[in-house]
C-alpha cells in the first residue's frame, strides 16, 4: 500500500481541523467563563478574542447553550488532567486524598483557569436554573464529591484513619476547598496551609 493510499482524505482532514478548532475555542470559552461566568459567553466575544469569524464559530457550535456545554466539557477534561489523573498511581485512601488535595492547591495557586476554580465560578450562577448546562455542572461537581468521598471511605474501611462521618467530612472538605479558592484570589497566602490542616484533621490516624 502506497503513502497516497494511506493519506487522510480531504474530508478527513477537514474533520480533524474542525475538531482542533472546536477544542481550542471551547478551552478559551472555559477560561472566559471562569472570569465572567458561562452566562457571559458569546460567539462574538470569542470571535474577537481568537480572531475568528462569528459564522465559523456558529457553524461549529450552533447555539450559545451548546457553546456553554462545550466549555463545561473542556473545563472538566482540563481539571481531570491537572488534578485527578496524576493521582492514579497513588495508594487508594489517605495517600490519594492528600495527593488530590496537593494537585488541587496547584490548580488554584498556578491557576488552570484565569478566574480560579471553574466550578466555584459557575455553579452558583446555575444552581437554580434547570437545564442541560446546570445538569452538566452538577454532574461534574458530584463526580468530584464522589471521588473525595470514596477515598475517605476507603481510608476508613481499611483503618488508615480514625472513624468519621464520611458524608459530613466530604461536605466539609469540599466547602474548605471552595473557600480556599476565594482566599487565593484575594491574596491570602495562607490558604494552602489551611487546606492542608483541614485534610490533616480529617485524616487522623487510628488510635
Amino acid at each position: 500500500m502506497s503513502e497516497l493510499d494511506t493519506a487522510p482524505a480531504p474530508s478527513d482532514q477537514r474533520l480533524v481541523r474542525g475538531a482542533r478548532a472546536r477544542h481550542a475555542i471551547a478551552r478559551h470559552a472555559a477560561d472566559v467563563a471562569s472570569l465572567e461566568g458561562l452566562s457571559g459567553l458569546s460567539i462574538g466575544r470569542l470571535a474577537t478574542d481568537l480572531q475568528l469569524s462569528k459564522s465559523g464559530i456558529a457553524t461549529l457550535f450552533g447555539t450559545k447553550e451548546k457553546l456553554q456545554l462545550a466549555a463545561v466539557a473542556a473545563a472538566h477534561e482540563a481539571f481531570l488532567d491537572a488534578v485527578v489523573r496524576p493521582t492514579a498511581s497513588a495508594e487508594p485512601g489517605a495517600d490519594r486524598l492528600r495527593l488530590l488535595t496537593e494537585h488541587w492547591i496547584e490548580y488554584i495557586e498556578a491557576p488552570l483557569f484565569p478566574g480560579g476554580c471553574f466550578w466555584v465560578a459557575n455553579l452558583a450562577d446555575f444552581d437554580s436554573r434547570p437545564g442541560p448546562v446546570r445538569d452538566a455542572l452538577l454532574r461534574h461537581h458530584q463526580d468530584w464529591l464522589g471521588l473525595l468521598g470514596s477515598e475517605l471511605q476507603h481510608a476508613v474501611d481499611t483503618a488508615q484513619i480514625a472513624p468519621l462521618d464520611v458524608e459530613l467530612a466530604t461536605f466539609q472538605l469540599a466547602a474548605a476547598l471552595a473557600a480556599a479558592n476565594t482566599a487565593v484570589l484575594i491574596g491570602d497566602e495562607r490558604a494552602a496551609s489551611k487546606i492542608r490542616r483541614v485534610v490533616a484533621g480529617l485524616l487522623r490516624p487510628v488510635g
